[in-house]
């Protein structure tokens, strides 16, 4: 069975060790040297839900609401996971089951291709092919053997489905992965437009843009990330950088600042702080006092 490294994680999932020790810390998966290809996909599932206003809390809140009614050893790998409010609901054989309020309901954003039966408080369904396809590409590019073939189902499983913003984003970082920044631009837009409520897609978006030195437009798309989830840390980290780049250090305060609140233990924390305090020591700053009086800082 292949292993990955905890090196290789972080390059497959473009994720910061920071990110991946929170995770671990908040027992959403196991710390480990090594990873299988299930904790692969647990770790992606993970990566899409940070861009949501869910809590690592309410995230595992669910996961274990979800184990006792369903009987499942890991449902973020046996089902999918699917913001409903403050917390999960999980898609699973045609039904979408709120593990919380232990109600069912039928899934009818699935998709009208599925014949659906009931037996009780049982449903059977067949998965829609391109979910099928979808599932044998994420499998194809975690070796790197097979990214080649990987790329290639995403492109037709766009092709049969142009509005599934999830294969346009993984298709989009392999070839980030591979320096490839014109195409992953391309298919991150296509994300942000299959799906124009999907933080991550314009999180993505951004940082390609940013690799190509398109800061403006950078910046855009990390504000329309951080528009749609506020506490979204890692836009704000990026987007502070942006602004930095762009000689705004007043601009990336604000966001450094957010930083540290939303993540403030860690490396990528101590460094917001310093670039914050570096600004707050240099800059003279216009504050407005609570009686509304603009003094000046510094």
């Amino acid at each position: 069975m292949t292993r990955y490294s905890r090196q290789d994680v972080l390059r497959i999932l473009h994720l910061r060790a920071r990110q991946l020790t929170a995770w671990e810390q908040a027992g959403l998966i196991s710390p480990n040297d090594n990873y299988s290809f299930e904790d692969l996909s647990q770790l992606r599932t993970l990566r899409t839900l940070r861009a949501t206003r869910i809590t690592a809390k309410s995230i595992r809140e669910s996961v274990d609401a979800m184990r006792r009614v369903a009987g499942m050893g890991n449902p973020l790998n046996e089902a999918s996971a699917v913001g409903r409010g403050s917390h999960l609901a999980f898609r699973h054989n045609g039904a979408l089951v709120d593990p919380l309020t232990k109600q069912l309901s039928f899934d009818f954003e699935a998709g009208t291709k599925r014949q659906l039966s009931i037996v009780g408080a049982a449903v059977e369904a067949r998965e829609p092919d391109v979910q099928e396809l979808f599932q044998r590409a994420v499998r194809l590019e975690e070796d790197s053997a097979t990214i080649a073939k990987a790329a290639e189902l995403y492109r037709h499983i766009l092709t049969l489905h142009p509005g599934y913003a999830a294969a346009a984003i993984n298709l989009g970082t392999i070839h980030y992965n591979q320096s490839e920044f014109s195409l992953a631009e391309k298919f991150y837009r296509h994300a942000t437009e299959a799906d124009p409520e999907y933080a991550l897609a314009f999180f993505d978006l951004g940082n390609v843009l940013d690799e190509m030195k398109c800061l403006s437009d950078a910046v855009a798309a990390y504000q329309r990330a951080i528009a749609l989830v506020p506490q979204y840390a890692d836009a704000h980290y990026n987007l502070a950088l942006a602004y930095e780049r762009q000689g705004q250090r007043r601009r990336s305060l604000r966001h450094w600042l957010t930083y540290v609140r939303l993540d403030p233990v860690g490396p990528w924390a101590n460094h917001a702080k310093a670039q914050a305090r570096s600004i707050l020591s240099t800059e003279r700053l216009s504050i407005v006092s609570r009686s509304g009086r603009l003094v000046q800082a510094g």
